[in-house]
C-alpha cells in the first residue's frame, strides 16, 4: 500500500495561507487538507459535540502570534466573537501597566471590546467562555496576567475574583469551581528550532511559566491544587487523531473509497520528545502502524535520544527516501 504523507506545522496562520508558502516553496499544487497545523483541531470546537458546547457564538480570549493573526485564523474557523489581550490592554492600560511600551504595537490591531469592562459592576461586563493559545506568546506578561485574572474570575467576568478559590470544601479548593473559562494550548513544545544556532523556548515555555504563576498563587501541586487545561499538539493522541482522520479523508479524495486499511504512516521530526514520542506513543483505531523518523536539522543535535525513532535521518530528504525504500513504494 503506498504511504500517504502530511505536514504538521507550529503557526499562527490559517491553512490556506500557510499551504500558499508550502505550495510556492516546494513548486507542488497542494490544498489546504494536505497540513495539519497545531492549532487545526480548535475548529472543532466551533461547533462543539452538541450545541450546549459550541463555542461559535461565544467570546473566547485568543492568545499568541504577531498581531492579530490569530484572531483572524479563528474567525476563518468559524469563532464569531474573539479577543485579543492587547484589545483588553488597550481598553483598560491599568490591566497590566507594563506593557505600555508597547501600546504602538497594540494600536496596530486592537479593537474595541465586545462588552465594555465595567468598573462598578463587573459581572455585567465583558464575559470570556474559553481562552485558546493558538501559537507562542509575544507579550508574555500580559499575556499570564490576563489568563490569570480569568482563571481565578467568577465566570469569566473580566474584574471579578471568584468567592470559592481556595475554599477547601470544595475540590481543586475551590479553583476552576466556578465556571471560568476553559484553557488550551495548541502546542506542548518546550524547544523549537529556529535561525539562532541554539533552539528557543517555544509554546511549552510560556506554558510552564504560567503554570509556575498559578502554582506560586494557589498553592499547586503542593496542597493538591492542579491547572485544569487542554494541551494539544504532539505528542498527544488527540492531535494524531485528527492527523489520521485527515489522511484517511484525503486517501479517500485520491485514490477513491474502495481502498483497504491505511498500513503505515512515516512521522518525520526533529523533536525527540514530541515529534518522536508521538509517533511511537500513537495507538491508531484503525489499524495502522507509525513509523518515527528523527532528522538531524533541528532540535535534535546527536547523542541518545529519550524516545528513540525507528531510524535516524540526516535530513528531510533522507527520510523520505528512507520511508519509501521501508514501505517498498519502489518496488510497486
Amino acid at each position: 500500500m503506498h504511504p500517504v504523507h502530511f505536514a504538521y506545522q507550529r503557526r499562527g496562520k490559517h491553512e490556506t495561507e500557510r499551504v500558499a508558502e508550502i505550495s510556492e516553496k516546494l513548486k507542488v499544487p497542494l490544498d489546504a487538507t494536505d497540513i495539519v497545523q497545531s492549532h487545526s483541531p480548535f475548529a472543532e470546537l466551533v461547533k462543539g459535540p452538541d450545541e450546549a458546547n459550541a463555542l461559535e457564538n461565544k467570546c473566547v480570549l485568543v492568545a499568541g502570534g504577531d498581531g492579530d493573526n490569530c484572531r483572524r485564523v479563528a474567525e476563518q474557523y468559524g469563532f464569531k466573537n474573539v479577543v485579543t489581550p492587547g484589545d483588553i490592554f488597550m481598553a483598560n492600560p491599568s490591566v497590566w501597566p507594563f506593557s505600555k511600551n508597547f501600546s504602538d504595537y497594540y494600536k496596530t490591531f486592537a479593537r474595541p471590546l465586545p462588552k465594555p469592562i465595567d468598573p462598578t459592576d463587573p459581572t455585567k461586563g465583558l464575559k470570556i467562555d474559553a481562552v485558546f493559545i493558538f501559537n507562542d506568546p509575544r507579550d508574555w506578561a500580559l499575556d499570564t496576567q490576563v489568563i490569570m485574572d480569568l482563571l481565578l474570575s467568577s465566570r469569566g467576568h473580566v474584574g471579578t475574583l471568584s468567592e470559592k478559590n481556595g475554599r477547601t470544601d470544595l475540590p481543586n479548593h475551590g479553583y476552576q469551581q466556578d465556571g471560568q473559562p476553559h484553557l488550551y494550548f495548541s502546542n506542548p513544545d518546550l524547544w523549537w528550532a529556529a535561525a539562532y544556532p541554539l533552539p528557543r523556548l517555544g509554546q511549552g515555555g510560556f506554558r510552564e511559566a504560567l503554570e509556575g504563576v498559578w502554582a506560586a498563587t494557589t498553592g499547586g501541586p503542593t496542597k493538591g491544587i492542579e491547572l485544569k487545561k487542554t494541551v494539544i499538539g504532539k505528542p498527544y493522541q488527540g492531535t494524531y487523531e485528527f492527523a489520521e482522520m485527515q489522511l484517511l479523508r484525503n486517501r479517500s479524495k485520491v485514490f477513491g473509497a474502495d481502498l483497504p486499511p491505511l498500513q503505515h504512516v512515516y512521522m518525520v521530526g526533529d523533536n525527540p520528545e514530541s515529534d518522536i514520542r508521538g509517533a511511537n506513543s500513537y495507538r491508531s483505531k484503525f489499524g495502522s502502524s507509525w513509523e518515527s523518523i528523527l532528522v538531524r536539522t533541528g532540535v535534535y543535535s546527536g547523542g541518545d535520544p529519550a524516545w528513540a525513532p525507528k531510524t535516524v535521518a540526516d535530513d528531510v530528504q533522507k527520510a523520505v527516501q528512507w520511508a519509501l525504500e521501508s514501505s517498498k513504494w519502489l518496488l510497486q
